[in-house]
């Protein structure tokens, strides 16, 4: 495959607990991205979305990656990889200046920023993101574009997501031991809000629910930016294992039965309907193979979707979505795609559910452009704005932390013995 000019083309990649998937796509000249090709692998070496085998999850990134280039006849050299373990904290950092009343001109806004950058105290975490979001002028919020306006007061909001780092640099490792460059690594809730979410319900206030295999993200947009999020360790596959456990077969029955015959809804004929299970090794008899009622298979899902949707609802008072009038809950993610779990949902959270989908991307396969995809999609969308991160003001790899008074004093008397 000969190589084309890297202009306009993104590569994303999402490395999940179940899946591990590559996007590769082209900006246009006006704007909109056109999906070139997509690769898909099984991922044997994330727990929860940790990387706990870090041969597997090599070896799962490089053929998935492979596997897009052969579709799209290209070869890529880096891409935007997703983050979705837990331990991701979001946070709002404010900053203002006083102005005197002239002009906004450039460099207040980069002044304002560097003071910004100086300002977030990850304590400890490592940063993944640190957005200007909104700019405030004389107390006025909201303001996108401040220059050239008279203010007084000229303020910033800094929207910062922050994780442990050891997981993030497994991740890297990962996936630059597949022969990759990491571009960015980003904060799955914020690739997949961008994805799913319109901007007036980002807006007016939406909570994101990602459903994945092993996690469930929760997140609380308002004021068109993530103001909170938390990780739940739960996930569709929990559903499967206690398929397989309660009915002594094997995982990959489980996981197609649940595909095919499961709901989180209850009907009437669901007791007249019955399925064989598959004996979860080859040497059992046939003969003593059981057959169970799709309302069995049906109970045993809506018991870990009660726990689940208990968690999520605890998750949502914590972070401050508790008045469900006018709000909306968008479910996504792979274990969005169970039957009937919309209204199970909004049932048990009280509020109203739809499911997001994948927006924004043109000729994306109809594979990829379900519920499990929308934080692949995103991480393209996001790519294309590129948008500006704080952490571009520092050095490369240099973690941002605020120095303690101690250590302060201790490198100026370093100082002073050094020069005189």
């Amino acid at each position: 495959m000969a190589k084309v000019p890297t202009e306009g083309l993104i590569t994303a990649l999402d490395v999940g607990s179940s899946k591990v998937s590559a996007l590769i796509a082209q900006r246009t000249d006006s704007g909109s991205l056109v999906v070139l090709g997509t690769g898909q692998r099984e991922s044997r070496g994330v727990k929860r979305g940790y990387v706990a085998d870090m041969r597997a999850t090599e070896i799962a990134i490089r053929e998935a990656v492979e596997q897009a280039e052969r579709i799209a006849g290209i070869n890529i050299e880096n891409v935007w990889v997703s983050f979705s373990a837990g331990g991701l904290v979001s946070d709002v950092v404010k900053l203002e200046a006083d102005l005197g009343g002239h002009r906004v001109e450039q460099g207040d806004i980069d002044e304002l920023l560097k003071a910004g950058r100086d300002a977030i105290d990850p304590q400890g975490k490592m940063v993944l993101h640190a957005q200007p979001t909104r700019y405030t002028v004389d107390g006025l919020a909201g303001v996108k574009r401040p220059l050239g306006l008279h203010a007084d007061r000229l303020g910033v909001d800094i929207h910062v997501v922050s994780t442990e780092g050891s997981p993030v640099r497994n991740l890297d490792l990962c996936v630059r031991s597949a022969h990759l460059e990491v571009r960015s690594i980003i904060a799955a809730p914020v690739a997949t809000g961008l994805a799913c979410l319109t901007e007036e319900e980002r807006e007016l206030g939406v909570a994101l629910v990602e459903i994945g295999a092993g996690v469930t993200n929760v997140s609380v947009f308002a004021g068109g930016v993530l103001a909170g999020l938390a990780s739940i360790p739960m996930g569709s596959a929990d559903i499967t294992d206690d398929i397989a456990s309660a009915f002594g077969t094997a995982r990959q029955w489980a996981e197609r039965t649940k595909c095919f015959h499961g709901s989180a809804n209850l009907s009437p004929r669901d007791n007249r309907e019955t399925i064989d299970v598959m004996p979860a090794t080859q040497e059992e008899n046939a003969a003593d193979a059981i057959r169970i009622t799709k309302a069995q298979l049906n109970g045993i899902i809506r018991q870990r979707l009660e726990r689940l949707m208990g968690e999520i609802q605890k998750e949502l008072k914590k972070l401050g979505f508790q008045d469900p009038v006018g709000r909306q809950i968008v479910l996504t993610g792979g274990g969005a795609e169970l039957k009937g779990i919309a209204d199970y949902a909004q049932q048990a959270l009280g509020s109203a559910v739809r499911v997001g989908r994948p927006r924004g991307l043109a000729a994306l396969p109809d594979a990829h452009a379900g519920p499990a995809f929308t934080t692949l999609a995103g991480l393209a969308r996001f790519a294309a704005t590129d948008p500006i991160d704080l952490r571009s003001l520092e050095p490369a790899h240099q973690m941002v932390t605020r120095a303690s008074p101690g250590a302060v004093l201790q490198r100026l008397m370093a100082a002073f013995r050094a020069n005189y």
